[in-house]
């Protein structure tokens, strides 16, 4: 535990800070997960929906700073790139 007052209170910050980001995160990935679910059933439609939703949030995780725009880039190109998969 820490000694100095502003010690204590950069620790529940940090609390508070990782509950957010552990909350975003499972947001993400549950997101990308139920576009890999839609894109195995092969259901076109669902699987759009879903990109977009999916996205969107790794677009604001990368703006976040939770993930590296490059990590989002990687993610959206490959998600794109099963997306257009399924219409062949």
């Amino acid at each position: 535990m820490p000694n100095i007052k502003s010690a204590s209170k950069r620790v529940l910050l940090s609390r508070a800070k990782s509950a957010v980001n552990k909350s975003r995160k499972s947001e993400l990935k549950t997101s990308m997960k139920k576009f890999d679910a839609a894109v195995a059933e092969g259901n076109r439609e669902a699987a759009e929906s879903a990109y977009k939703v999916a996205v969107k949030t790794v677009d604001r995780a990368a703006s976040k700073g939770l993930i590296h725009k490059n990590n989002a880039a990687h993610k959206k190109s490959a998600m794109t790139v099963k997306l257009n998969k399924i219409a062949e």
